[in-house]
């Protein structure tokens, strides 16, 4: 669907009162794909998000060798034989620039690698130099960015691999997703600054042992994947938790209610810190046999709140907290930086240039209580950068959002939907 761009975001005049339904996750969704690409028999993932990076996902995939049967809201996925040289296109996902490497190393031809422009700027070296490390063959022109190529022998001996995984969670993912599949399965150890994100690793490793994969995470910093087969097992794909945070903020800045259908009694999906993090924010967070339910209280009060592990909530967050009636600190996320833009950055220009008063740190930003007027809110073709513009469109008028159709990476036509709420 068409929409304007700018596009007005709509205004909350009164509060609402709703009960929504959420797509499903993108990171359940590409990690089921991706194991059951490898495993020894067909299997379903169910309620698949369907969305731009979960296309490239099952599209790069399939160019292997797999068929990924994306016709239904059930994905069929067969395992194949990788034994093609393929193309894949990463567009802008993170999730298949860096966990398909580890799977086109082991065919028998050569898999290039590009995507959108920006991509050749997000980090990959460390995930193709442990591959080096692992007896894997690539060809970048010592790059360590976009463009690539993984030159794949039929099989990869595996071993132990010591990285830096402070930029991103997904460099230890990568190789773990993967690891069953090599001669002697795969240790990884971190040694750098913390690994942010670890809720995402904790993802990997319980889905891998879903499919009856051996995962010894037992030492810090420390993550080996024993060598073996990996089971086919069908996943039904949670709702995507941090796609919940725009809907949930709505209640907060209208003073309304929100139930969010299906919300998991336990997860390790990262958007479940919205509980915690909307209820310091002066919201009535509960559970509801529907799902979740957030009621704002007609107060939005500030807070000072190290965001390392859920970094992806940051955008939204920094919304509410520019409409709070007391100053907030944002930390612990300097990783953010490196993700589809320099989401630190982006947040303090974009929230300044509607009256915010926010001061950048090298690992997150303080904001102070301002008024707000309207104007473009940019988003750097960044979803998350367009989630925080809508929900401070929400408490503020005439704000405009730049390319709102950003949001297809996670959330297909975000934008009807949004307004059809409002």
């Amino acid at each position: 669907m068409l929409v304007d761009d700018p596009w007005p975001a709509p205004r909350a005049s009164d509060p609402v009162d709703l009960t929504i339904d959420l797509p499903g996750s993108k990171s359940l969704t590409n990690r089921a794909l991706i194991l059951a690409a490898i495993a020894d028999g067909p299997s379903v993932v169910r309620r698949a998000l369907r969305s731009r990076d979960t296309t490239l996902m099952a599209r790069a995939l399939t160019s292997l060798g797999a068929e990924v049967d994306t016709s239904g809201d059930d994905w069929h996925v067969t395992p194949g034989r990788f034994d093609a040289g393929a193309e894949v296109d990463c567009g802008l996902a993170g999730t298949v620039m860096r966990f398909v490497p580890p799977v086109a190393a082991l065919s028998t031809g050569t898999t290039t690698f590009d995507g959108d422009a920006h991509m050749r700027n997000r980090p990959i070296g460390t995930v193709l130099t442990s591959l080096r490390d692992l007896g894997v063959t690539i060809d970048d022109g010592d790059r360590g960015s976009l463009p690539f190529a993984v030159v794949g022998k039929g099989s990869v001996p595996g071993g132990k691999v010591v990285i830096d995984a402070s930029m991103s969670s997904q460099f230890v993912s990568a190789l773990l997703l993967a690891g069953a599949r090599y001669e002697q399965g795969v240790e990884v150890c971190h040694d750098g600054k913390p690994v942010p994100s670890l809720p995402h690793i904790e993802m990997t490793i319980a889905m891998l042992r879903a499919h009856g994969v051996e995962v010894d995470d037992a030492e810090a910093n420390r993550w080996a994947v024993a060598p073996g087969p990996v089971g086919a097992v069908d996943h039904v794909i949670e709702p995507d938790l941090s796609n919940a945070a725009p809907f949930l903020a709505l209640a907060a800045v209208s003073g309304g209610s929100v139930v969010v259908r299906r919300w998991p009694e336990a997860t390790t999906q990262a958007g479940d810190a919205l509980r915690d993090i909307l209820t310091s924010m002066g919201c009535e967070v509960t559970r509801v046999p529907e799902g979740l339910r957030v009621r704002g209280t007609g107060v939005l009060h500030g807070v000072d709140v190290d965001l390392h592990d859920v970094g992806e909530l940051t955008p939204a967050v920094a919304a509410l907290c520019a409409l709070a009636d007391s100053p907030s600190h944002l930390r612990g996320v300097a990783h953010i930086r490196a993700h589809e833009t320099d989401r630190i950055s982006a947040l303090v220009t974009e929230l300044t240039s509607l009256g915010a008063d926010v001061t950048e740190r090298e690992d997150g930003l303080s904001l102070n209580p301002a008024p707000l007027h309207g104007g473009v809110f940019r988003t750097y073709d960044d979803h998350r950068m367009a989630h925080a513009a809508v929900i401070l469109g929400a408490g503020v008028d005439g704000v405009r959002v730049e390319n709102i159709g950003t949001t297809g990476k996670t959330f297909p036509d975000f934008a009807p939907f949004w307004s059809g709420l409002l």
